[in-house]
Order: structure tokens, then C-alpha cells, then sequence
């Protein structure tokens, strides 16, 4: 064997296992971040199913000849906030995330005052309609939690995966960021609780 060919071999073998390693570490960091833009579509559509049953209920209570006007405005503009302000799972950054989290912290707390307001109106949280509106409501914030924790847990493992060493190195090379986090809304850990059934 001429002694050239041994050195050759050499760099041939590392060249080999360096590209098998930035392929596997390519493709497994685009099937996580597939995984978490996946995961941030289900948080959209959670939200929008609350918007879509928002606004039966904004009906429903418009019914009340004498229910609060003002409560019922400001439900109707943080819905249509909340409703145009969506992110697409490609245009995923801590500004967008914070303008979503924003539109849609504030529809939560005008739909928290009209529920506290329903309280003074006996006919309808009798109405039937009304009280499965409200039941669906209760259900899709649980929807919600969830679909938000599931985005959060596909993240950090795309987050992981780009930052252990010595993936880093091919995560700046081949423009891998970190994606950001659904965070708790500013001052939920002060919110008040909100009753949905009213006995």
C-alpha cells in the first residue's frame, strides 16, 4: 500500500463521519422545528375556536335589553384585536409572540368582565344557550393551557438540540435560532379567579 493512500483514507473516513453528522443534525433539528410550528398551528386554533364561540356569546347577551353596552364594546374591540393579530409558525419572534400574547391577554380580561356582569342578570344565566356557550368557553381555555404547554415542550426540545455543543456550531451555520416561549401573561399570577358557572 503507498503511504500516500493512508492519509487519504484518513481524511476521507473524518470527512465522512463530518458530514453524517451535520446531515443527522440538520434533519433532526428541522423534524423539531416542524414539530413546534405544528404545535404553535393547534395554539392558533385554539384560540380561534374561543373567538368563534366569543362572538356567539356577545350575541346571546346582546339579547339582555339592559346589559352594560361598554362591557359588551370593549369585548367586541379585544376580540377583533385578538382575532388580527396572529403570527405565522414561520415569523415566530419575541416581538410577534408578545403582540399575540397581548391581544389576546386583553380579550381574556374584557371576556372576564362580562362574565363578572353576568352575575346581575338573572335571565341569562338561566338561558340555556348562554350556559353552554359558557360551559364551551370553560372547555376551550382548558384547550388552550394545554396546546400552549405542548408548543412550549416541542420548543424546548428544539431549543436543546440547537444549543448542546457541539450542535451550536452547526446551528449558526445553517441559521437555526431559538424559537420563543409562550410565557405567562404579565400579572396572571395576580389575576383573580373567574367563576363560568353562575348558580
Amino acid at each position: 500500500m503507498k503511504k500516500w493512500l493512508i492519509p487519504v483514507i484518513i481524511i476521507a473516513v473524518v470527512a465522512f463521519g463530518i458530514y453524517n453528522w451535520a446531515v443527522g443534525f440538520n434533519n433532526t433539528a428541522v423534524e423539531y422545528q416542524a414539530n413546534a410550528k405544528t404545535e404553535w398551528s393547534n395554539v392558533e386554533s385554539s384560540y380561534q375556536r374561543r373567538n368563534d364561540l366569543i362572538g356567539n356569546l356577545v350575541k346571546t347577551v346582546q339579547g339582555a335589553a339592559d346589559f352594560e353596552r361598554t362591557t359588551l364594546r370593549e369585548v367586541i374591540e379585544a376580540r377583533a384585536k385578538a382575532t388580527s393579530t396572529t403570527i405565522d409558525a414561520g415569523s415566530l419572534t419575541p416581538e410577534n409572540m408578545a403582540a399575540f400574547q397581548q391581544a389576546q391577554s386583553g380579550l381574556s380580561g374584557a371576556l372576564s368582565k362580562l362574565l363578572v356582569s353576568v352575575e346581575r342578570y338573572p335571565e341569562l344565566k338561566a338561558n340555556q344557550n348562554f350556559l353552554e356557550l359558557q360551559s364551551q368557553l370553560e372547555g376551550t381555555e382548558n384547550r388552550i393551557n394545554i396546546a400552549r404547554n405542548k408548543y412550549n415542550e416541542a420548543v424546548n426540545i428544539y431549543d436543546i438540540h440547537i444549543s448542546k455543543f457541539p450542535n451550536k456550531i452547526l446551528a449558526n451555520m445553517f441559521n437555526f435560532e431559538d424559537m420563543p416561549r409562550y410565557s405567562a401573561d404579565p400579572g396572571s399570577e395576580n389575576a383573580p379567579d373567574v367563576d363560568f358557572n353562575f348558580n
